[in-house]
């Protein structure tokens, strides 16, 4: 490696955290500076092009398979790189931020792999960004242990041989990180910054540990994103003087237009893709995102009622499949979000059930394994792998050749035979004010309700509540969805929670700026691309 030259990077607004000097070395700063020089402007460009290509879908109110990219679809000769030995079996992953807590529990989970999440499941408070990478790089060298001061117990990983494979997701192409600037005073993209302190400090003790930088690709939209992150790859690769090919990306599948560029996308990281993702709540926001001018055709109905079975979530997922696999890439489902209660066991009894049924179908669907939210739900949803995989790795020699899916197929919102309703307004309301309170407090993976919710739960919340204003909906009650019926429901639910929590806990939390940041990223005419953009002007 060569010797780095000063960072012109400037670190602003930020109290200086316990060990951050661990974190933010000189030559990790250098190295996120040549990242943001070289690759910025392109980031720059892509964004700008997604914006073009919103405007385009809003002329047409449709999308197809690209006519440029054909050649590509059609050459069965290419295949992604084969999978290192530590992520070749992936039957179960368990998903969640960087905390220390949840640092060891992931490992200790049983889970195949961990998802490490500095993206939808952490908020992106300075505290966050930084302990987070320190978490991972002390659990590496086994310097990692926890007491929860609430309850006295102590925290401490098992055996190397036991612990998940982590595959890391930085921050989305869209956000930036304030407290680290150029000398022109710009921010980093918080993407260049997560992945260049992970990669910096951890390439090479993950390949001395026999595992590697993996990596997962949150909120893609092209496969010029993923071109961009190739760039990114290759550079660093060569930077830090490492095998080219040794970083794996996984690619979440979870923008509607990423949807008709999946082969593209595993193309463009052929050398170094490991597989692509079916993740749900991000998938339908995007869908409303892009087609909210689109009229009744695509208005989703609560999202609790868009099962994986819908038939356009149907033709997606069975195309995910089959596009892995024709490329010897893995196929990861979508999330189990339950979290088991601990007073009520009929619940946990009847909530088991449904992710058994819905691990059983991803397993029978061809997945090579699927995505969970808690440790209970680790052997549940490895029985139904085991069941079907026995001792392979994984399924990927199931080609799914049966499977044919259409350009409408995907857009095929009417084919679902469930409307919206007054209770699906209320439980979007609920949660997004709920949700949102927890992030604006630091807190990215919140438990409402028995289910893990994230920053994508926030996005359909808040986006069904946009498209059944602005189409008018009519519930099943009679009730149109109005502006000022959104503003009672949120009402009610604010003063429902002041009674619930108690005035002291009301007036200490953050609920009043919550409640207002929903209506007005719920209401405002010009519909902001992402919630998460508006609440980092307020995260403190």
């Amino acid at each position: 490696m060569s010797a780095p030259a000063p960072s012109p990077l400037a670190i602003v607004d930020a109290e200086p955290l316990p060990r951050q000097e661990e974190v933010l070395t000189p030559a990790a700063l250098a190295f996120v500076a040549e990242l943001h020089r070289r690759f910025t402007p392109r980031r720059d460009e892509l964004l700008t092009r997604r914006a073009e290509r919103r405007a385009e879908i809003a002329r047409t109110s449709t999308l197809n398979f690209l006519p440029e990219t054909a050649a590509v679809r059609a050459d069965d000769s290419w295949k992604v790189a084969p999978a290192p030995a530590a992520l070749n079996d992936r039957r179960v992953e368990i998903t969640g931020p960087t905390d220390r807590k949840m640092t060891i529990n992931a490992l200790n989970s049983g889970a195949k792999v961990w998802l490490a999440d500095f993206e939808d499941a952490s908020a992106p408070t300075w505290e966050n960004v930084i302990l987070g990478q320190l978490n991972l790089t002390d659990a590496y060298e086994r310097r990692i242990d926890f007491t929860d001061e609430r309850t006295g117990k102590s925290y401490a990983l098992k055996d190397a041989g036991e612990l998940a494979t982590v595959v890391m997701r930085p921050r989305g192409w869209h956000l930036n990180e304030r407290h680290l600037t150029d000398e022109e005073g710009r921010p980093v993209p918080g993407a260049l910054v997560d992945f260049g302190l992970y990669f910096f400090h951890n390439a090479q003790r993950l390949l001395d540990l026999g595992k590697g930088p993996y990596f997962y690709l949150p909120k893609t939209e092209s496969h010029l994103e993923a071109r961009l992150w190739n760039d990114v790859f290759v550079f660093a690769q060569d930077y830090v003087g490492i095998p080219q090919g040794t970083v794996r990306a996984t690619v979440l599948i979870e923008t509607i237009t990423a949807a008709y560029e999946m082969e593209e996308i595993l193309y463009e990281l052929r050398d170094h893709a490991s597989g692509l993702n079916a993740g749900r709540w991000d998938y339908l926001f995007s869908i409303v995102k892009n087609f909210r001018d689109g009229g009744q055709k695509f208005v989703l109905p609560d999202r609790n009622l868009v099962t994986m079975t819908a038939p356009f979530m149907r033709a997606y997922t069975e195309l995910l499949v089959r596009t892995c696999h024709k490329r010897g890439a893995h196929a990861i489902g979508g999330m189990a979000a339950f979290i088991p209660s601990r007073r009520d066991e009929q619940v946990n009894k009847v909530a088991f059930e449904k992710v058994k049924a819905d691990k059983d179908r991803e397993a029978g669907d061809g997945f090579d394994g699927s995505w969970v939210a808690h440790p209970d739900l680790v052997p549940i949803a490895m029985e139904s792998f085991d069941k079907v995989l026995g001792d392979k790795p994984n399924q990927k020699d199931r080609l799914r050749e049966d499977v044919s899916v259409a350009a409408g197929d995907l857009i095929a919102i009417d084919s679902l035979d469930a409307k919206p309703t007054y209770d699906g307004l209320v439980n979007a309301v609920q949660v997004g004010i709920r949700y949102i309170e927890a992030w604006l407090r630091g807190l990215g993976a919140v438990a409402i309700f028995n289910l893990m919710e994230d920053a994508a739960t926030a996005e359909i919340s808040r986006s069904q509540i946009w498209q059944w204003i602005n189409a008018g909906v009519v519930f099943d009650d009679g009730r149109t969805a109005t502006a000022d019926l959104a503003r009672e429901v949120a009402a009610a639910e604010l003063a429902a929670i002041r009674a619930e929590i108690g005035e002291d806990a009301f007036a200490a939390g953050k609920w009043q700026e919550a409640h207002d940041l929903l209506l007005q990223v719920s209401l405002d005419a010009d519909y902001a691309d992402f919630l998460t953009l508006p609440a980092y002007e307020r995260l403190r």
